[in-house]
């Protein structure tokens, strides 16, 4: 008999389907438990990434770190390309400051935390892309306000804040990272260690259907009171996704890299920083009150979108003649 760790493993997509649809019935039925839910999204992703990071053993994040063609074709990707698409489907909201601004402020910045959980279900490097999260980090925090003095003018850099970035790179990173170093240690000497490893893979896919239901119940009511405006910004995220994706894979093909790592250069150019940049958004002017709307619209888009690439990536890439995906494990 199958236990149900197995069968969750093997229904992961329908169950994260179902997820969504609960944050939406909830958060729409029940508007007013919207910042109880999102006080929870840290907690709830940084225990996702906990168990995530437990699954990937830091010596393979070490070797990572000497992959240069693979760092080198995701930073590439997420500070050249990426802003280069971003430019051309700005200018379609170029004449509402709320809605360009932010849309800049997601779509220019990497994702650096549930990236490597998608990246890790779709059979991708999830080592690979953990060593290059600090890279990304720090990037993003440097180019960021030039990106946006290019696309959006002057006034738009005195609007950024370096803290909701640390603040998200300890919380979200460094900390279940430390944590998930300490229980592998212990874990080769003592049955405990193994336990916790155990039980957090098993508990991987509730972990995931926790997080989408809590960041979409959070959002979904706000969003759709704006939703008038907001449609705007909805096709020009899908057209995000699609255009990335394949951005990703040719990059990936170009730079000769393997199928894993393939993978993880399309989740990454594609995945976006939506939780991180949202303060930055809260805190601009009331005037400007829609671009808040428009990184959360980000994240529902985006969050459907990964539940059709864990399926869709794969057979992507099944044939490209390189190494196989096995490699990633």
């Amino acid at each position: 008999m199958k236990t149900a760790a197995e069968w969750w493993d093997q229904h992961q997509v329908p169950l994260y389907i179902v997820a969504i649809g609960i944050g939406v019935a909830v958060g729409l039925a029940a508007p007013q438990i919207a910042p109880t839910l999102a006080a929870s999204i840290n907690p709830v992703l940084a225990l996702l990434l906990f168990a995530t990071f437990l699954g990937v053993p830091l010596i393979e994040v070490g070797r990572a770190f000497r992959d240069v063609r693979f760092l080198g074709t995701v930073l590439i990707g997420n500070f050249v390309l990426v802003p280069a698409v971003v430019f051309g489907l700005s200018r379609f909201v170029a004449d509402d400051r709320g809605l360009l601004l932010g849309l800049l402020l997601v779509l220019l910045t990497p994702c650096v935390d549930y990236v490597i959980v998608f990246t890790g279900l779709a059979g991708g490097a999830r080592a690979r892309l953990l060593a290059a999260a600090p890279l990304l980090m720090l990037l993003q925090i440097l180019l960021l306000p030039m990106y946006l003095f290019l696309f959006a003018g002057a006034d738009a850099v005195e609007l950024i804040e370096i803290g909701p970035f640390v603040e998200a790179f300890l919380v979200l990173i460094a900390v279940p990272l430390a944590a998930a170093a300490i229980v592998q240690a212990i874990a080769r000497r003592h049955r405990a260690g193994a336990a916790i490893e155990s039980v957090m893979a098993a508990g991987m896919v509730p972990l995931m259907m926790a997080t989408l239901a809590v960041v979409i119940g959070s959002q979904i009511a706000a969003v759709g009171s704006q939703a008038g405006a907001l449609i705007r910004v909805i096709p020009l995220y899908a057209a995000f996704l699609v255009i990335m994706v394949a951005i990703g894979l040719l990059a990936g093909r170009t730079a000769r890299l393997d199928v894993p790592a393939t993978r993880a250069v399309m989740f990454s150019v594609s995945t976006r920083n939506s939780l991180v940049v949202l303060p930055l958004a809260l805190a601009l002017p009331a005037a400007l009150s829609i671009a808040p709307l428009a990184v959360v619209t980000q994240t529902l888009v985006e969050l459907v979108g990964m539940v059709i690439l864990v399926r869709l990536v794969p057979r992507l890439t099944r044939n490209t003649g390189q190494v196989s995906v096995a490699a990633s494990r």
